[in-house]
């Protein structure tokens, strides 16, 4: 008897699995981590794409640029996310050759707890610079209150916030302040990691927000969408050509347009402090990173067919998340750079 139901319940588990459709029996785990910044429009591509094919699955940890860049290089995931480049250091670094994928074009704005302050304060790159450096210490500095003429600021101490981790926002905050500020440039540089002459660090572009958010007086830098979803306010800030921009998809475009005709063929590129009227200076693309030769078959296929999804009929989900798209001559390069990659054959 024992017998009998024993051969019975292994008959309906038999029955069952067979039931289940066959992408719930196949799916495909497609691992992925990095970019905080881009973390918003990626957590909508995964959910969307599942329903395009429900054979695919994605496990993404949001850690920051620098830990998706090591992750990669330990290859314990497929995709690193990062809002920076990587570095000639950093390819050489690696076990194989990477390829750059931009995914979107973002934009870091200069947000602020100042309540005391009703209307949109106005900031140069160079002072931005100067309260970073430690040398514009109050929101009551001459450097601030000419810029903004008739705004009242308190005698408050400047708090500034930035990233206690490797990050891909914190390289672009650094290029465009390198470039506006050779005293910048000298004493701290750009790079994911940097030493911060003083200030506070936050996890994430989470955790920056949320110092910003409980800190009276403080100053951060984070992707528009998180001061947007947060409701914190953010600076109008002065551009190459001397026109006040505040942050916006147009600027982040307007910044992007030479992007396409000067694209370096591996789509490492800067469009911070980008010359034009309407750009937006603190503007960047974020990049998807793989490697060239996959080792497994089945999941480099599905790696490339996602990236091939995502630079095509993924795009139309970025502008409802305050990304920019990805310029048409731009997605058309990158989809002849995703036949480059290969996978084994067998």
């Amino acid at each position: 008897m024992a017998k009998a139901r024993k051969f019975l319940a292994l008959g309906m588990l038999a029955l069952l699995a067979l039931g289940r459709p066959a992408a719930a029996r196949a799916q495909m785990l497609i691992n992925g981590a990095g970019s905080t910044f881009g973390y918003p429009i990626y957590s909508k591509w995964f959910d969307a794409y599942t329903k395009v094919d429900p054979g695919a699955r994605f496990n993404y940890q949001s850690i920051g640029s620098g830990g998706g860049i090591m992750m990669l290089r330990n290859q314990t995931v497929e995709i690193g996310a990062s809002d920076a480049p990587l570095s000639d250091v950093q390819e050489k670094q690696m076990p194989a050759p990477v390829l750059h994928f931009p995914s979107v074009l973002g934009a870091v704005v200069m947000m602020y707890n100042l309540p005391e302050v009703t209307v949109p304060i106005k900031l140069s790159g160079p002072v931005i610079a100067d309260i970073y450096l430690g040398k514009v210490a109050k929101w009551s500095d001459p450097e601030i209150t000419r810029l903004n003429p008739g705004v009242t600021f308190p005698d408050k101490a400047i708090v500034t916030v930035h990233r206690s981790e490797g990050s891909g926002t914190t390289y672009i905050f650094a290029d465009y302040l390198s470039k506006v500020s050779s005293e910048w440039a000298k004493q701290v540089g750009k790079g994911t990691s940097l030493r911060w002459p003083a200030g506070l660090g936050g996890k994430g572009s989470e955790g920056v927000t949320g110092l910003v958010q409980q800190t009276p007086g403080a100053f951060g830098y984070v992707e528009l969408t998180y001061a947007l979803a947060n409701k914190i306010p953010f600076a109008t800030v002065e551009n190459h050509d001397g026109k006040w921009i505040v942050p916006s998809l147009a600027g982040v475009t307007a910044a992007a347009a030479g992007a396409a005709v000067n694209m370096p063929a591996d789509f490492r590129v800067s469009i911070t402090d980008a010359p034009g009227a309407a750009s937006y200076p603190i503007s960047s693309f974020t990049w998807l990173l793989v490697y060239k030769t996959q080792t497994d078959k089945a999941r480099g296929a599905a790696t490339i067919k996602f990236l091939k999804w995502a630079l095509t009929d993924g795009q139309k989900y970025a502008a409802a998340l305050f990304y920019a798209p990805l310029p048409k001559a731009v997605v058309k390069k990158e989809l002849a750079q995703l036949g480059e990659i290969t996978i084994p054959a067998n």
